[in-house]
Order: C-alpha cells, then sequence, then structure tokens
C-alpha cells in the first residue's frame, strides 16, 4: 500500500513529502479590498478640500472685515488696527442686492415728517401762554361814562394794521361787519364768557374756526363810530354781562398801562 505521507528514496529510504502550495487570493477578494482603500482615500480628499474652501471662506470674510474697519479708522482718523487673523467673531458683511422699490421707504420718511410736525405743534402748544394782551399800543380810555354815554369796554391806540390777538383760547363766533363797531371779532371762551375787539380794520378768522391766546385775529383800524385808530376790547361774562375789562385782564396778569387821552 502506497504511503500518502512518506515517499520512498532510493538513497535514503523514506522521507516526508513535500505538501502543496497555498492557494491564489480570490480576485474578488482582491478587488473588494481595492475598492474599501480607494474610498478611505476618496473621503479624506473630499474632505480635505471641504476643510480648504471653508477656510478660504472664513479667510475672505476676515479680509473684508478687516479692510472695513481700517477704512472707518482712516475716515475718523485713527490708526489702522492690526489683527492677527485669529479673531473668530469679525462680523461678517454681507453683499444686499440693491432696493428697487423706494415707495415703501418714502412712506416712512413722510410719517417720520409728519410725527415730528405733530411733536414739534404739541411741544409749541405747551409753551404757549394761556393769557395774551389783546393789542400793543396806548390805553387811552377806560370802562364808564364818556361824553354823557356809557363806553362798556377799552381803548388801546395804535396805527391802522397793527396786530390784534385772542386773549385766550377760543371760538370765533363773529368776524366781519358790526353795527357802531364797523367790523369785529368775537370770541367764546371755555366758561362762556365772549370777548369783543371792534373797529377793527380787517379780519384774519372765520367763523367757527378754533384759535389759541395769542393767534392774530384781526388788524387795528378806525371803521365806525371811531375817533382814531385804536382797538375796542369788551368782556361779556356768561355771554351778556359786559364788565370792566381792566380788572378782568388784571386776574390773567394783563396791565394795559396808564390811562391816557
Amino acid at each position: 500500500m502506497r504511503d500518502s505521507v512518506f515517499r520512498y528514496s532510493h538513497d535514503h529510504g523514506r522521507v516526508p513529502r513535500r505538501p502543496g502550495r497555498h492557494r491564489k487570493p480570490s480576485p474578488i477578494g482582491a478587488l473588494k479590498g481595492r475598492a474599501v482603500v480607494v474610498a478611505v482615500a476618496l473621503g479624506a480628499a473630499f474632505a480635505a478640500a471641504q476643510a480648504g474652501m471653508q477656510e478660504a471662506s472664513a479667510r475672505e470674510r476676515l479680509d473684508v472685515g478687516v479692510h472695513a474697519q481700517q477704512t472707518a479708522g482712516e475716515i475718523a482718523g485713527m490708526p489702522p488696527a492690526q489683527h492677527t487673523g485669529t479673531d473668530a467673531h469679525f462680523p461678517e458683511i454681507l453683499n444686499e442686492p440693491p432696493v428697487e422699490d423706494l415707495s415703501q421707504f418714502q412712506a416712512i420718511l413722510e410719517n417720520g415728517r409728519h410725527f415730528a410736525a405733530d411733536a414739534e405743534a404739541r411741544a409749541t402748544a405747551g409753551l404757549r401762554p394761556l393769557f395774551v394782551k389783546f393789542a400793543e399800543g396806548v390805553f387811552t380810555s377806560g370802562f364808564g361814562m364818556r361824553w354823557g354815554a356809557q363806553h362798556l369796554g377799552v381803548d388801546v391806540a395804535a396805527p391802522i394794521g397793527t396786530p390784534i390777538y385772542a386773549v385766550e383760547d377760543g371760538v370765533v363766533i363773529s368776524a366781519g361787519p358790526a353795527s357802531g363797531f364797523g367790523m369785529w371779532v368775537r370770541l367764546l371762551h371755555d366758561d362762556g364768557t365772549i370777548t369783543v375787539y371792534g373797529h377793527v380794520d380787517t379780519t384774519t378768522v372765520s367763523v367757527g374756526q378754533p384759535v389759541l391766546a395769542g393767534d392774530q385775529i384781526a388788524t387795528v383800524g378806525n371803521r365806525g363810530f371811531s375817533t382814531g385808530p385804536h382797538c375796542h376790547f369788551e368782556v361779556w361774562l356768561n355771554g351778556s354781562d359786559k364788565v370792566d375789562p381792566l380788572p378782568w385782564l388784571a386776574s390773567r396778569g394783563i396791565s394795559l398801562g396808564p390811562e391816557r387821552d
């Protein structure tokens, strides 16, 4: 029987058989190994490229920010700032597209103008006096008997065209021709008092118009039964009771000065 492990040698007798050669690796297994190596290499290359792009983008943003800060420093007269390139908090400057529709901004600006005008008007109204002397001139005649008749007001002489002002806030109830006065303006005030401004040359308000103390309502004239250019001023308490204007004006801090002929 032939021995499967040993073979005979004529010179040395029985010697061990030389084992067979190893098998060649399978082609499919080799391809799989190469694919893994290629995939790893491609992944590494892609990661390196992505990191390079991110670094370039960050460097570009940093350069833009440094340039903007240096430009601002040059405008302000300051020396340019030095950066090491490690400032991670540098602001990013975005390139915004140009605005095509400016109507929304125009509306915002217009609203801002209206707001500023209203604020100025409120501030001005808050600073306005509560009571104002009705005309600048010479006090020539007081309340009472004069030339055999009752004089129910006070007169302040002034050149024709001199402004006449509302004594206090009110509403215009008359502005135009009046018997005896030629032309007048009457104002109704919050407490029911009516003030009268007579012999005026022109009126600058209309019936129903609200006015504030110090608003011009007319100009001095010489119309009606008048002995010269002046403003005749009366006070009607409760809309009908004609009283001496001097104490009424004095209680509001208004003085006409000494009476002169």
